[in-house]
């Protein structure tokens, strides 16, 4: 995309995240829902597919166009931004880096229209940040596959069109090897979905089991029609994934700053402003500065992961830092609010449950240390 048109975008989502989906924060934690307004406007604004390919009518943005719009629509409520998260990431990067022409052809319009929903559907009891331990089957039979297992904590689920099921096709392989990936539509017969499961925050985020049993599949639901690409598949998507929630963490903890500094300035103790007071000051400080530092991390990243040169470690090492700095950053916000911000009605508290999910799915911050330090360790000693 052009330089000014993909400014043009941009500020267009920055409008409509501040005078619609802000306002509307409040709506969102209470009823645990999107407004439909905003829903149908985000996808007429492209929302749903900007990380698509521009042949199946997304936007196809780079990595360094995605992470600038995320922290656009991080600013806000984070499940504005996972309404649409799962098309244009974790599911829909599954279809546009492994898919046959076929399968894209079949499904990325619609996701990239928003008119239909893809779930990422890795997760298991055994098998979260590392799916060495999946248990899922797919066995094959006559015309296909019957694929059995449970997945949970499954964004998206409760309102998933097509869920991208992860599989173990060779029973006979452990760790890593013998995975694949299947398209599997809502209403297949033997699939089911729990109810969305009641979470800590992020409210209008739902997550929910998911259920397979002897789901039938035809052969043409194989992503790729190749049978153990589900590990690369998966890491691939996760990769990119993490630098897109770094950058959503950049965007919140803007949001966090802004709000500490309109308490600090606006609120008084013994009749000054409580900005006035240094250790006031000095929490700002430190938020404001790790803020920048996550944004140029993030930035930085992404344009390696443009040009190819580090798509594995950056991305890592920015999920860990932003994830971090985030939750840093809204603990000093609650602190700056005083006992207001232990309040259900302010929005640093709701922000402050919101983050601590950041350090948790697509690679906790443990596994995301391991992925750095093997990536640092390789060739050591040679």
């Amino acid at each position: 995309m052009e330089a000014a048109d993909f400014e043009a975008v941009l500020n267009a989502i920055r409008t409509f995240v501040r005078k619609e989906v802000v306002p509307a924060e409040e709506v969102m934690e209470k009823t645990d829902e999107i407004p439909e307004a905003i829903r149908a406007q985000a996808a007429e604004m492209g929302l749903f597919g900007y990380a698509l390919p521009e042949e199946y009518g997304g936007l196809g943005f780079s990595m360094t166009e995605d992470v600038q719009l995320a922290m656009e629509v991080g600013y806000t409520a984070p499940a504005f931004r996972s309404m649409f998260g799962t098309n244009n990431g974790i599911a829909g990067q599954v279809l546009v880096n492994f898919g046959a022409d076929e399968q894209k052809q079949r499904y990325l319009p619609g996701l990239a229209a928003g008119d239909m929903i893809a779930s990422f559907a890795l997760t298991e009891s055994e098998a979260g940040s590392d799916p060495s331990g999946l248990r899922t089957r797919a066995v094959r039979v006559e015309g296909g596959y019957l694929l059995n297992g449970q997945k949970r904590f499954i964004t998206n689920a409760t309102r998933a069109d097509l869920f991208m099921v992860f599989a173990r096709t060779n029973a006979d392989t452990e760790g890593t090897k013998g995975i694949s990936v299947f398209a599997v539509e809502s209403g297949t017969k033997g699939l089911t979905v729990g109810p969305k499961d009641e979470k800590m925050g992020q409210r209008g985020a739902h997550t929910a089991e998911v259920f397979l049993d002897d789901v039938f599949v035809s052969g043409t639901a194989l992503i790729g029609g190749s049978e153990g690409e589900g590990f690369a598949a998966a890491m691939r998507s996760l990769a990119r994934g993490r630098l897109h929630i770094a950058a959503i963490c950049v965007g919140l903890a803007q949001r966090l700053v802004e709000e500490s500094v309109n308490h600090a300035a606006a609120n008084r103790q013994g009749g000054s402003p409580i900005a006035e007071f240094q250790q006031v000051q000095a929490m700002l400080a430190d938020s404001q500065s790790e803020l920048l530092a996550g944004r140029a991390m993030v930035l930085e990243a992404a344009k390696a992961y443009d040009d190819g040169s580090d798509r594995r470690m950056a991305p890592s090492c920015a999920k860990l830092f932003c994830s971090e700095m985030v939750d840093r950053v809204a603990d000093r916000a609650v602190q700056i609010h005083g006992g207001l911000g232990y309040m259900r009605t302010v929005a640093v508290e709701r922000f402050y449950r919101d983050a601590r999910l950041f350090r948790l799915y697509e690679g906790t911050s443990e596994v995301q240390k391991v992925i750095i330090a093997k990536q640092m360790l390789k060739g050591a000693g040679r």
